[in-house]
């Protein structure tokens, strides 16, 4: 069960249900139950290729993201990997162990000083590897600030603008190509010199899988230029925030039309995404009885708050299973994350209706700044100042945690983006 808390939440048939169906769209998230589609003992399945591991004289593993541990033992357990790197967030332990695995715990979603080291390692890594060799990368979200390597501007700098972007309500595509624009491996940098064979396995958690934006593109390459990075900070009104090196880097990159790679140097094939989750649930959901409807949804949480309304019917036995990722305006300095402020926003706009059950959660087990996953709750009558408090504050994680409705599962060792569930 990852769901640490599930017997304390269950205290109404409805929620148990709920409950399980999450459970199933988490488990549907874990590696183990990825890889093994793609890989075999003697090959890799990779965009409609099949590549004989035979023809190898080594074979490497090089991960990193929130799902990198489990990745690398989901993949280790089917092709004994010669040695590799593995790159989680800090707090989380790994799930692998074993002296071949030099295991790195950076800071996320802003990198810090192990970051920088992690990412020299693995740049030396990859150099030191002769021509005949594979290295299989095992990428997932969170990898952005995982391996960070700021090019002309120091880690301070990159730090401020994270926060900075993290704050504004920007999109991960947008918050990426401003990554990618300060950074000497991101956007296929970090392949771009490489002389061994290489592969890349990746787990979505972007809208549209869009392979240059997932751990900012580090194996692929990037569609976007230093102008759109530009663009982004004058969108929103970063620019008289943002240190003045961090520009003078954008503009000069303007000027002198060096670019990020244009074209990718190995095969990148996304192996799992949020719809993996979806459909799991919706199957689980169906078997209970459920008439179901599945949606996605992107983009500003209170436009997303409508779109969900607009999708619950009136009929018995109704179940909406959504997943994606909203953006959220930081506002205040409390505590929680778009799934918890997601679910306040919801219980806040079903006052007058009918009895259902709300939740949402990160399947990687981590909302925004808080220790929880997501929250779940029944559409109980709460004062309308009070909510509209909790979320002037951005503290929806304290507001369920007075209503015992946090869901708690920990590091997930995963990462498909968000999962929720109305059931009436």
């Amino acid at each position: 069960m990852m769901i640490k808390n599930f017997y304390v939440l269950a205290d109404s048939q409805k929620k148990q249900e709920c409950l399980e169906i999450l459970e199933v769209g988490l488990q549907a998230a874990n590696p183990e139950n990825i890889i093994s589609k793609y890989v075999t003992p003697e090959k890799i399945k990779i965009n409609g290729k099949t590549i004989n591991i035979a023809k190898y004289s080594n074979i490497y593993s090089v991960a990193f993201g929130k799902a990198a541990d489990s990745m690398t033992r989901a993949l280790n357990a089917i092709i004994p990997i010669k040695s590799g790197i593995i790159v989680i967030p800090k707090g989380s332990k790994s799930i692998i162990k074993g002296k071949k695995f030099q295991i790195f715990n950076s800071r996320h979603p802003e990198p810090d000083q192990t970051s920088v080291k992690a990412a020299k390692e693995v740049m030396k890594f990859i150099q030191n590897k002769k021509s005949d060799d594979l290295i299989i990368f095992l990428v997932s979200g969170g990898g952005s600030s995982l391996l960070a390597m700021p090019s002309g501007i120091t880690l301070d700098d990159k730090i401020y603008v994270t926060k900075l972007l993290l704050k504004s309500g920007a999109t991960i595509q947008e918050f990426n190509c401003v990554r990618k624009h300060l950074s000497k491996i991101k956007g296929g940098k970090l392949v771009e010199n490489m002389k061994c064979h290489g592969l890349s396995l990746i787990m979505s958690d972007v809208e549209g899988d869009d392979l240059s934006s997932i751990a900012s593109g580090t194996t692929y390459m990037d569609n976007t230029t230093f102008a759109d990075a530009l663009e982004i900070l004058e969108k929103y009104k970063l620019k008289r925030k943002t240190p003045i090196e961090v520009l003078q880097v954008l503009e000069k990159g303007l000027e002198n039309e060096v670019e990020t790679p244009k074209k990718s140097k190995i095969e990148n094939q996304v192996i799992a995404n949020n719809k993996d989750c979806l459909k799991a649930m919706e199957t689980v959901a169906k078997k209970k009885g459920y008439k179901v409807k599945t949606i996605q949804i992107f983009g500003d949480i209170k436009e997303a708050v409508k779109e969900i309304l607009n999708n619950v019917s009136e009929g018995q036995k109704m179940c909406l299973i959504f997943g994606g990722e909203t953006t959220v305006r930081v506002l205040g300095k409390g505590m929680g994350g778009r799934n918890q402020e997601l679910v306040l926003r919801l219980l806040k706009n079903t006052q007058k209706s009918k009895k259902m059950v709300i939740a949402s959660m990160g399947t990687d087990g981590i909302d925004g700044n808080s220790l929880f996953a997501g929250a779940i709750t029944e559409n109980v009558k709460v004062d309308l100042d009070t909510m509209k408090e909790f979320l002037k504050n951005s503290d929806s994680g304290r507001f369920f945690q007075k209503q015992k409705g946090n869901i708690e599962t920990g590091f997930t060792h995963t990462n498909l983006m968000d999962i929720g569930i109305i059931l009436r």
